[in-house]
């Protein structure tokens, strides 16, 4: 009996991998990538963040901050106007420190800024969506 076992259970991998190796028959469509990410920076000091770059295609930013001030900041950046829109937040940043901020920014005009009216905040202006990194390599 132990030999018929012995055989039985290869034939069943087998056949359960060949199985799991079908598709589905539905259709694949190859829709095109995101743009590739780009890296935005900004720097809280005691009179104004600033950013660079200010002006840039849509599509996926790593925004990178470092806080120059002498108190924890948080650096907010949101659609102008009150539209709806991306809306984020970093968590504190501690003084002399970097943080990061990751979003998908649509067509339109960013306000960058931290709580309170001491420092005064900067603008984004994001314009057409970025080309598609479909066909780039090495993309993570």
């Amino acid at each position: 009996m132990r030999r018929r076992t012995a055989q039985v259970v290869p034939c069943l991998a087998v056949a359960a991998a060949t199985v799991a190796g079908c598709g589905g028959g539905g259709s694949y469509k190859n829709e095109p990538r995101p743009p590739s990410p780009i890296v935005v920076t900004a720097s809280i000091s005691k009179d104004a963040v600033s950013v660079s770059p200010k002006k840039f295609g849509a599509g996926p930013i790593t925004l990178i901050v470092t806080n120059q001030t002498g108190a924890s900041q948080q650096l907010t950046v949101e659609v102008n106007n009150g539209q709806a829109g991306f809306k984020g937040r970093t968590g504190p940043i501690n003084p002399r420190d970097t943080g990061q901020l990751k979003g998908n920014l649509a067509q339109g005009t960013y306000s960058v800024h931290v709580d309170g009216n001491s420092i005064r905040g900067a603008q984004l202006k994001v314009g057409k969506q970025r080309a598609s990194a479909q066909n780039e390599l090495l993309q993570p």
